[in-house]
């Protein structure tokens, strides 16, 4: 039955660089397209400005195009703040004139320049898209306390990001021994503490003299790069760009330690990829990050900055490798309990169910 239902979700091509393509790829092919008929839009792709606005224009003429013949009783906006508010603007608007329910599920993160800080004309134009929207999806409860300030709190939902546990993977890290390569995956620049790793790899290189840090990403490699130089320890970091697919899984199995030292985030796919390896964390106390990584349990949060404590935490699991496979476990752990992809699945359902038309219980919950 609920096959017929119609879902239209607007999203990014499935190459694009970032947390929240990681997020939608996992929904294609996935029990959700067996539960609901769902209609992807593309609103976004990677390139230069010319592609981008093309990408944009035609997405729009493609939402137009759904909302008259295909009808959707759902609209699933997947959305971040800066460029990608104003770019999803006219689907909440075409939507709401033709009295779809809308989820706005925010994958943002630096909200203090993108509301906060922002301008009475600007605030106002954001208060007005939010609330045409029937729910707001939240990543944490930190970004639900954030979105409160825009919009009414029962407005607001949390469905967290997921991860899919790797048993082959797990096996393979737990039956090795350490080989003391960190791991960085994400966009290489100062949101995700990039310019603090040249002095962490510096502390750490001096007591570890054969690590090794995997700085997987695109950005500013540059600016890292001569800062490394600086230093003097280039030795000890590659920078292998952009990865997906084989060579994410690649990176994941033969690393021991992931690291996001990070300024800004919602709840980073990234961390949930690893823990779903069975890897411990160094990472910082933002965003949802607190909720995954727990101190002395599966890795440790620092300030952001805190090049001092990040240093150490790395440290100590270096130094300790059965701690480092204890913690490796713990995520696993804390996968299982709450951070499935079948649990993230299953809420995302009944919140479906809760908002189609017909629905007698049109209370929101998951």
């Amino acid at each position: 039955m609920r096959k017929n239902k119609r879902i239209c979700m607007i999203v990014q091509h499935p190459m694009v660089k970032g947390g929240i393509s990681a997020v939608v790829n996992g929904y294609r092919g996935s029990v959700l397209e067996h539960e609901f008929q769902i209609r992807y839009v593309e609103s976004y792709t990677d390139g230069g400005k010319i592609k981008k606005l093309f990408k944009a224009i035609t997405g729009y003429f493609d939402f137009l195009r759904v909302l008259l013949l295909e009808k959707p009783e759902l609209v699933h906006i997947h959305s971040s703040f800066g460029p990608s508010f104003y770019r999803k603007l006219p689907f909440i608007y075409m939507a709401s004139w033709f009295n779809v329910p809308i989820i706005n599920h925010c994958h943002g993160a630096d909200f203090e320049t993108f509301y906060v800080n922002a301008s009475h004309k600007r605030k106002k134009l954001i208060q007005n898209a939010y609330n045409k929207c029937t729910v707001m999806l939240a990543l944490s409860n930190e970004w639900k306390e954030r979105l409160s300030m825009i919009v009414q709190e029962e407005k607001i939902e949390i469905i967290e990001n997921y991860s899919s546990i790797d048993g082959d993977a797990i096996h393979e890290r737990t039956s090795r021994n350490s080989n003391m390569q960190i791991l960085f995956l994400g966009e290489i620049g100062q949101r995700k503490g990039c310019y603090d790793i040249p002095a962490v790899v510096e502390r750490v290189a001096h007591k570890f003299p054969k690590v090794k840090f995997v700085l997987g990403g695109s950005g500013d490699m540059e600016s890292v790069r001569n800062a490394l130089r600086e230093k003097g320890v280039e030795q000890h970091v590659v920078f292998p760009g952009w990865v997906r697919g084989k060579e994410k899984d690649r990176l994941l199995r033969e690393s021991d330690i992931f690291f996001l030292p990070s300024y800004n985030e919602g709840m980073p796919m990234s961390i949930l990829d690893a823990m779903g390896y069975g890897m411990p964390i160094v990472s910082t106390n933002v965003g949802g990050v607190p909720k995954i990584v727990r101190n002395g349990e599966n890795g440790y949060v620092c300030e952001p900055g805190d090049v001092e404590r990040l240093s150490d935490a790395l440290m100590k699991l270096l130094l300790n490798e059965d701690i480092c496979k204890q913690y490796g476990d713990s995520s696993v752990s804390i996968v299982k309990q709450g951070y499935s992809f079948e649990s993230h699945i299953n809420r995302l359902t009944s919140l479906y169910i809760s908002l189609m038309p017909g629905n007698t219980n049109k209370q929101v919950g998951v």
